[in-house]
């Protein structure tokens, strides 16, 4: 339903399964995350926010994001943004993980979501029922 891109949200280090699991659920429900996503954007702002309200706990020191292989943050080493290019042909792909470590242990979640298209707001918002 409007949707282009199959990603997948994996959190590892996290301090326990419930905390892994709501943090992977906050990326992957975030309209902010999945619009940045189908405009082909690694903004690890957004999903550093996304973990930020999941309540798990989190270093600003360890966290680590990356699209596929490539790091977007690196809590130690901030933004990577001289992987700008390669990063944006990642999210070009019609599939890509997202992976968020956040240091805090060894629990882990993986989950399954999409991005958010034009398409998607024009499906549901031209009807009525």
């Amino acid at each position: 339903e409007g949707a282009t891109k199959f990603v997948t949200v994996r959190v590892t280090g996290a301090a326990n399964e419930n905390e892994a699991e709501q943090a992977a659920r906050a990326v992957a429900n975030s309209l902010l995350v999945k619009t940045s996503w189908f405009g082909e954007d690694p903004n690890w702002g957004r999903v550093i926010d996304a973990v930020g309200y999941s309540g798990a706990a989190l270093s600003a020191e360890t966290i680590r994001i990356r699209y596929d292989d490539i790091i977007a943050y690196d809590g130690a080493n901030g933004p990577a943004d001289d992987d700008l290019e390669r990063l944006e042909r990642v999210l070009g792909q019609d599939s890509f993980a997202v992976e968020i470590f956040l240091g805090a242990g060894d629990a882990s979640c993986e989950i399954y979501t999409c991005d958010c298209s034009h398409e998607y707001i024009s499906i549901n918002a031209d009807y009525t029922t």
